[in-house]
């Protein structure tokens, strides 16, 4: 056994030397093939990613500056380029044409897995796909939609009523901080089955996870421009032990929340009162019980159900107040679409706000999408160039050998075998295969999904494999070149029909949903809890800004929160 072994041994390492030979002169035949064909072109630097740095406070508007330069650009990084775009048919050739060479990759992964995990924002491949479909079944429900409704009603009517009390007892309303708790109630309640009633100040905990979770992700953010945030998390200093404190306090109240409703529905497994309508409870009842798989999924559907939706609310409200006008006619045809009547209470107006009645609110629809455009809940979105591949189209790198448990380890290094080298896989397989019979297993450490791949956008620029490619909807929603000279201006009806019917743009041009498949599969669920919060509100109060002179900002983070809160006035409507 012992000859045959080391004979197998030696046949397979001039076997693999001639691979190696082959791939390699391929490889080089190819790339000087490419060098005679066309000359690649890259696109403008505008900077590097200290730029980034220098301007996080007012990110978005920084990148919106480079984008009237050029329409896509570079910033040059330490590790890779960086290369944003405002072009929708870079866009759609991302997210849809060649949507399998633009995944989230593993620089996305890394920097977001401590917050997010391996939820549906941060992975690729077959866990994406797995979560996706799970979601969109989810989602697409009846019984979620008619639960959710009934829970974003009674959240609205809780909600006026709060800011009742609050504008009789208080100089000004801070609505923001107002939108995140009601947000969080909604979300809490439809995806978890849980009454979290942060509006009233009844949890204290609630209070304590939202805090942490804004922080966390405003630290998160900041690992996109800082390349030092690996040496600061090793040491555990900075941002990095901020981040990590925060996200304790997080798990700490999510996993007591997971592992209170598994023993609640498996103490009580034929009580059909525990039979809940929530999210995660249908994922317990389909026998998804990983705690960490659960963690993950909450914590994405969080940042995509509460902070987008409160972001967009308070954003709507500021518009709302710098314009008046708008106010008046979004509050007169929530009034029609009700066929409200005088002297109902908050939870009574609220139960009118049906899905009929929010079909007949055009207006208040195209309003929110203008909010949007101009100020979209997620102001940029990240890819890394990348291809999906087959185990096949690998090759190894080097091995080495256990006498004691007859172990070979082979470390994979990632080439491209082509369709030519067949015969070259093959050979592998069965070398493979003929080792098993002499009792020698090999185990390989590699990620077999991906290979880095250059591209040519449809602008015919070049991307090369590894860089990092993103969209900026911030941008995108201020560019002339795509809604006219007008773009910078907040009006409703360019969304609206000759009949004042919405009619929809391309989501590849209104790219605050995403678009391809990735496209945000909450669109309609967020729309929902968006419009009934609103119509509720505007039937009962007038708002203003508490201080006209002052500059309403953003806070650099995941997502395009009001820095410092929004404090209005808030008027019981009259007439």
């Amino acid at each position: 056994m012992d000859y045959f072994r080391n004979t197998f041994y030696f046949a397979f390492s001039a076997i693999l030397v001639l691979i190696l030979g082959v791939l390699f002169s391929r490889r080089r035949q190819l790339s000087n093939d490419d060098k005679v064909k066309r000359k690649k072109r890259y696109h403008p630097v505008a900077g590097t990613m200290f730029s980034q740095l220098l301007n996080f406070n007012t990110l978005w508007d920084y990148m919106t500056d480079q984008c009237c330069r050029y329409k896509t650009y570079r910033l040059l990084s330490p590790f890779r380029s960086e290369v944003y775009t405002s072009d929708p048919a870079n866009v759609e050739y991302i997210l849809k044409t060649n949507f399998q060479n633009y995944g989230k990759g593993s620089y996305n992964y890394n920097n977001l897995k401590d917050l997010l995990g391996d939820g549906i924002f941060t992975v690729d491949g077959d866990k994406w796909r797995h979560q996706r479909k799970t979601s969109s079944y989810e989602f697409s429900t009846g019984v979620l939609r008619k639960f959710s409704s009934v829970v974003f009603q009674k959240n609205a009517a809780k909600l006026a009523r709060v800011v009742s009390e609050d504008a009789n007892s208080k100089p000004t309303v801070d609505i923001f901080d107002l939108f995140l708790k009601a947000t969080l109630d909604s979300t809490f309640q439809v995806g978890f089955g849980i009454q979290l009633d942060s509006m009233c100040g009844s949890s204290d905990e609630g209070t304590l996870f939202a805090n942490a979770f804004d922080d966390s992700s405003e630290m998160t953010a900041w690992r996109y421009v800082d390349a030092s945030w690996t040496i600061k998390r090793f040491l555990n200093i900075g941002s990095e032990a901020k981040l990590k404190k925060n996200v304790k306090v997080i798990d700490e109240f999510v996993y007591k929340l997971i592992h209170t409703k598994i023993d609640l529905m498996s103490n009580s497994p034929n009580d059909a009162s525990m039979k809940k309508d929530d999210i995660l409870s249908r994922f317990l009842a389909s026998n998804v019980t990983d705690p960490k798989y659960l963690r993950d999924i909450i914590l994405n559907f969080i940042i995509a159900g509460r902070d987008t939706t409160a972001a967009t609310l308070s954003w709507f409200l500021y518009m709302l107040c710098k314009h008046p006008h708008i106010q008046v006619t979004v509050a007169q045809e929530v009034r029609e679409a009700t066929r409200v009547k005088d002297n109902l209470s908050f939870e009574e107006f609220a139960a009118l706000v049906t899905e009929e009645a929010l079909e007949k609110m055009q207006y208040l629809h195209a309003a929110i999408t203008e909010t949007l455009r101009l100020h979209p809940a997620v102001p940029m979105v990240i890819f890394a160039a990348i291809s999906f591949i087959k185990h096949n189209k690998t090759c190894f790198c080097s091995y080495k050998f256990d006498s004691s448990t007859h172990l070979s380890e082979f470390h994979w290094s990632m080439f491209d075998v082509n369709h030519q080298h067949r015969t070259v896989q093959k050979l592998l397989l069965f070398l493979i295969e003929f080792a098993k019979t002499l009792g020698i297993v090999f185990l390989a450490l590699q990620d077999p999904k991906i290979c880095f791949s250059d591209d040519t956008l449809p602008d015919g620029f070049d991307v090369k494999k590894g860089d990092m490619v993103a969209y900026v909807p911030y941008a995108m929603g201020r560019m002339k070149f795509i809604w006219g000279d007008d773009a910078e201006v907040y009006r409703p009806e360019r969304w609206l029909n000759k009949d004042g019917v919405f009619q929809n743009e391309s989501p590849f041009k209104f790219t605050a949903f995403q678009a391809g498949p990735r496209i945000c599969l909450g669109k309609e669920f967020a729309y929902r809890q968006m419009k009934i919060f609103s119509a509720v509100l505007l039937q009962f109060f007038t708002f203003k800004l508490a201080d006209e002179t002052k500059v309403v900002n953003y806070r650099t983070m995941i997502n395009l929160h009001i820095k410092g809160g929004l404090h209005l006035h808030a008027f019981l409507r009259t007439g």
